[in-house]
């Protein structure tokens, strides 16, 4: 009796709290099925870190040293997120890349606003890039700043991915009338040969490199996956780094990033300001790519629908799957999934070197 009294000795509401926002996590991956390969462990992983004196914390400190604090985890989670990725539809119609850049604004301008609410340079632009939409990509650059928001920044940049079915339809009609939601566009797929598909991961890690070279890494795993999946001679090692690997190593990034989910940490007014900055981040996000899509249409003959600029998110394909429904839901014969795609896995190249140039740009 004295133990189990004792173990209670360090506990606080602010642990209770935890145990509930990590039984929220939990619930949203299991009933609504909300990333649940990543919010199912983060969650049960938040009510670990807030048993008090459980020895939880020092086990998680020890798998966040050797796989967040080196950068392994969110490196060899690209490796398996190349290998998902099918070019193609972003090969057949290179200008969809620039839909990709146009999608980052949010990152910029939630950079700005950060800096002027009080977060010192460095903690701005871990949080700005939650607008990404890319969890590895935050994870990496939160962890290379050294914030004590990580926590924060996880939890949001998984959340507002999930949401992107809710979020994004709500932005998307704010900035487009009906009229640009019934443009049709015409989809003639240019033919992509197997030489193309396997010098385009190179060619990409290449410019990458001496464009952005904080970047290089990020986008080198990336597309080392994609090159997996397109030399046809690994076919088995690709299979393994779409569906064993990113589970695996996306099931343990849950878990170790629950260990910035302590109480004393987690609950502060910071953390409220992270996640609306976050919301911010992606909803401006999506703001850019339909932005600049509408843009393009004062000059261009075919018309674009604006639709497709928001999936120039990383959220992928979730984002390019939301486009296509709400595209069908206007005009039943509108069919934008490729379109969509070939911009979602422009916005999946984009985040990435966003997230370099951030690094870049804040390290100098």
């Amino acid at each position: 009796m004295d133990a189990l009294l004792g173990s209670f000795t360090g506990f606080t509401w602010q642990m209770a709290v935890m145990w509930v926002i990590g039984g929220t996590l939990i619930y949203l991956a299991i009933r609504h099925e909300m990333e649940p390969t990543l919010l199912l462990p983060m969650g049960f992983g938040a009510i670990m870190v807030n048993l008090p004196f459980s020895g939880t914390t020092e086990v998680l400190e020890t798998l966040f040293n050797a796989g967040i604090a080196n950068e392994l985890f969110p490196l060899l989670l690209f490796v398996g997120i190349g290998a998902m990725i099918d070019f193609g539809p972003l090969l057949s119609n290179p200008k969809l890349l620039l839909f990709g850049a146009a999608a980052q604004f949010g990152i910029f301008f939630t950079l700005s606003l950060a800096t002027l609410l009080g977060f010192n340079i460095t903690d701005a632009g871990a949080i700005a890039i939650i607008g990404a939409a890319d969890g590895p990509t935050s994870i990496l650059v939160a962890n290379e700043f050294g914030t004590k928001y990580l926590g924060a920044i996880i939890v949001a940049a998984y959340s507002y991915m999930a949401l992107v079915p809710i979020v994004q339809p709500f932005c998307i009609k704010l900035v487009t009338t009906k009229k640009e939601r019934l443009i049709r566009m015409k989809y003639n797929p240019q033919s992509v040969t197997k030489t193309t598909r396997i010098l385009f991961p190179i060619i990409v890690t290449v410019i990458a490199g001496f464009a952005a070279p904080m970047s290089a890494a990020l986008v080198g795993f990336l597309m080392f996956g994609n090159l997996l999946r397109e030399c046809g001679v690994l076919n088995n090692l690709s299979d393994a780094a779409q569906n064993i690997l990113a589970k695996l190593i996306t099931l343990l990034l849950g878990l170790t990033v629950a260990v910035r989910m302590q109480a004393a940490d987690f609950m502060t007014v910071e953390t409220l300001m992270i996640l609306a900055l976050g919301l911010v981040a992606f909803v401006f996000d999506t703001f850019g790519g339909v932005i600049f899509a509408k843009f393009l249409n004062l000059f261009f003959k075919d018309k674009i629908n604006p639709m497709i600029g928001a999936a120039g998110i990383s959220a992928f394909p979730m984002s390019a799957r939301v486009v296509h429904k709400m595209g069908l839901k206007e005009d039943p014969q509108n069919f934008l999934l490729m379109h969509a795609a070939g911009a979602n896995v422009a916005g999946q190249i984009a985040s990435v070197i966003a997230g370099g140039l951030i690094l870049s740009l804040i390290a100098h």
